[in-house]
């Protein structure tokens, strides 16, 4: 084939357009800085977390929940910045008074003011939910991958335990086994749900290994050679850890709930602890003559709980291909 010009090569190019001229010369095309977001070839593809992050910002739903959950937090940690009070500083000359200036919440049946109570109260609450959920997701998703990636004998023991502990009622379970604590701190309630609540997570962890662990990018590894250890860490578990993180969102403030049950009941958190299920159960006499003392600290757990079951719905609605 006859070679050509340099002036002969740039008309065959012109051609073709500008376009086919830069390409003939080997320049790459730059993505419009006006163009639609997501396209032109220099744009990188996003990953999962990329794309869920960037749905999450955009969700008023996950911003309306974040800032509640973000402000239980705070005021569990420095509860002093909206409280001066002491939620153990009682007077029972006020006892199941209304309303006042500088207590507005009003007081207790021991005299206690109700508003220092709720915001003390979110301590212990939100402690219990986040110890929790940390302990019943480790644990769960640890016990849950090894019997999905290795399966045998050891998927079938988990498989048969976690039918036990399904079996288990839990209000049941905890009047029985808190009945006889006599501490009135949080680890004993939180050690109560770690050991009744990983079964589920664990459940959740094992179908996804499963799942994953069939992919044709696992299966390219383990031809490569590849050990267990790199294959479950680097290419198994970030494509599994998606539903584990959604339902461990949701299970925190149903473990919240939990704790006000129990505490509800007298085998939770005890006095002296602040704890709005203790409030609640205190205020059920006086539901009558002081509503505002049932009112307060059941208000403040239900918004609790609600958030953090929208947080949930959120992270799961940005996390699920299917929903998007």
């Amino acid at each position: 084939m006859p070679e050509q010009t340099p002036d002969e090569a740039i008309s065959a190019a012109g051609a073709g357009g500008p376009t086919d001229l830069a390409l003939a010369e080997g320049d790459s095309l730059e993505k419009t800085p006006g163009g639609p977001e997501g396209t032109g070839p220099d744009t990188k593809p996003q990953s999962l977390w990329s794309d869920a992050w960037r749905d999450l910002r955009r969700n008023p739903v996950f911003i309306i929940s974040a800032l509640i959950i973000l402000f239980l937090v705070v005021i569990s940690i420095w509860p002093q910045l909206i409280a001066s009070g002491d939620p153990l500083d009682c007077d029972l000359g006020n006892a199941q008074q209304g309303s006042q200036p500088g207590h507005p919440f009003g007081y207790d049946g021991q005299g206690c003011d109700v508003y220092t109570r709720v915001v003390y109260g979110a301590r212990n609450s939100v402690t219990v939910g986040i110890c929790s959920t940390v302990g019943v997701a480790v644990i769960g998703s640890v016990l849950g991958a090894l019997a999905g990636f290795f399966g045998g004998w050891w998927d079938a023991i988990l498989s048969r335990l976690t039918d036990i502990f399904f079996g288990i009622p839990v209000v049941l379970g905890g009047l029985v086994f808190l009945s006889v604590v006599t501490s009135s701190t949080v680890w004993p309630v939180i050690g109560f749900i770690v050991l009744l609540g990983w079964p589920q997570i664990a459940r959740i962890a094992r179908g996804s290994v499963i799942t994953a662990k069939h992919n044709d990018y696992v299966q390219a590894a383990r031809a490569l050679g590849a050990s267990n250890g790199r294959m479950m860490l680097r290419h198994i578990a970030p494509n599994a850890v998606a539903p584990v993180i959604v339902v461990a969102t949701i299970a925190l403030g149903t473990y919240i709930s939990l704790e006000a049950t129990l505490s509800f009941l007298g085998v939770g958190l005890k006095p002296p602890a602040v704890s709005w299920g203790i409030d609640i159960s205190a205020a059920s006499q006086y539901i009558r003559n002081a509503p505002h003392m049932l009112l307060w600290p059941a208000g403040a757990l239900a918004v609790t709980v609600l958030a953090f079951i929208m947080l949930g719905d959120a992270v799961r609605d940005a996390l699920d291909p299917k929903l998007r």
